[in-house]
Order: C-alpha cells, then structure tokens, then sequence
C-alpha cells in the first residue's frame, strides 16, 4: 500500500474512533466510507476488522449484562455466522462497484432511519420470532457491504432496553460478526498480509479517537454531534450509490 492509501486509513480509524466515542456510532459504519472511495469496498473490508474488534471489546467491558444479553439474544446471535456466509458468497460474485453501491444503499437507510428517530415498539411476543430473521439478515447485510448496523439496530431500539443492556446487545452483535467476518475474508483470500498490518496499527488512533470523543460527548452536545455524522455518512452513501450509476 502507498502513502497515501496508509494516510487515509490512519485518518478514517481516527475519525471512527471519534465518532464512536462521542455518539455510540458503530465503529465500520463510521470508518468503512472514507475507505471505500480510496481503496474500494473488497480492500477496504479487511481493514476495519481489527480496530473494531478492539473497539467493541472495550465498549462491552464497560456495558456489563454480558451473560443476560447472550441468554436474551442467542438466536440471532446464532443467525448471524450462515447470514455472513451468505453475504460473502455473493461478495464474492459481485464487482466491487456494485457492493460499493449497495453499501451506499445501507448507509442512506441507516442515515435516514437514525434521523428521523421513529419510535417503534415492538411487542415481547415478537421478540423471540424475529430474533433469528432478524440476525441472518443483518449477517448477509454486513457480508455484502461491511456494515453491522441494519436490521439490528431498528430491532433493537424497539425493544424496552437501558443504555447498557442496548449497547451490549449491539456489541455483542457486532462482535461476532467482526470474528465472522475476518475468518471470512481470510478464506475468500480477501485479507493480505500489508492489510492485516495495517488494521493491527489502526487499533492506535482508533483507541485515541474512542477517548478524545468520550471526553467530548461531556462538553459537546451529542445530538448535534451525531446529526451532523449521520448527515456525513448520508452524503458518502449517496456518492457511492452515484458513482455507481455513472459506471454502469
């Protein structure tokens, strides 16, 4: 890799960390677009699997209600694995143009769903039932285009949870789902050596970011601060999505 491409990622981690810290924004939906228009969708997904690994590990020491979310949530914990095989085998069929459009396409309905703040109820009875649906989905969602965050984050907003049960539940996910996808990439040969690298060093400046915007989220309002990211990640979505039309 190039200079500039190793700016450009140290720069990402650092803003996804900063993102992270400050909103709870998931570290590879913050991180993956700034990557994506330099490097690519298949070069960039092997990128954001360390750093948001360690990133996620550390948001779930902190949460607590580990063995609680893991009884909860189990089956669409459990969907989540085939749901990413999944996704990676059509990855795997796709030029990376079109899963480039289709991860704009997930961050245009991430953007907009998280701005407008719906509440949605569901009620316990669903819970259980959609669980494994829900979860395979998500999985070949993160498999095609990296990201960790759709459907699961609408399930689990329309839950009845606190703070810290919420952020475990997702973190859990999006753990899991970081080991899948690594194993993943690996076997597809989609995880060089120079790239594995280059994530292990990420961790750095993801870490510094996760600090800095924690001590921002005390200083700054958090709901300006994320409007104006979602704002960001829509605008990338919709290049990427542009970029698209334009290739074809």
């Amino acid at each position: 890799m190039d200079t500039d491409v190793i700016i450009v990622a140290l720069l990402a981690y650092l803003i996804a960390g900063l993102v992270k810290g400050t909103t709870g924004l998931g570290f590879s939906t913050a991180c993956l677009p700034f990557l994506v228009m330099a490097v690519g969708l298949k070069s960039a997904l092997p990128l954001v699997i360390v750093p948001s690994l360690v990133s996620n590990l550390t948001v779930m020491r902190g949460a607590g209600h580990f063995r609680e979310t893991v009884s909860r949530f189990w089956p669409l914990y459990l969907l989540l694995v085939p749901g990413i095989v999944a996704g990676l085998m059509v990855l795997d069929h796709v030029d990376g143009v079109t899963a480039a459009g289709a991860l704009g396409g997930v961050l245009c309905v991430y953007a907009v769903y998280a701005l407008m703040s719906p509440q949605v109820h569901l009620p316990d009875r669903w819970e259980r039932p959609l669980a494994p649906p829900v979860g395979f989905l998500t999985g070949m969602v993160n498999g095609v285009t990296g990201t960790q965050v759709m459907p699961l984050l609408p399930y689990m907003l329309a839950r009845p949870l606190d703070p810290n049960r919420l952020v475990q539940a997702i973190n859990c996910s999006f753990t899991l789902s970081s080991c899948a996808m690594a194993a993943g990439l690996l076997a597809l040969s989609l995880f060089a050596l120079d790239q594995l690298l280059l994530s292990l060093a990420g961790v750095i400046p993801a870490l510094a970011g996760v600090k800095i915007g924690t001590v921002l989220r005390r200083r700054l309002d958090p709901g300006v601060f994320r409007t104006l990211v979602l704002l960001v990640l829509l605008a990338l979505g919709v290049a990427m999505i542009w970029r698209v039309t334009q290739s074809a």
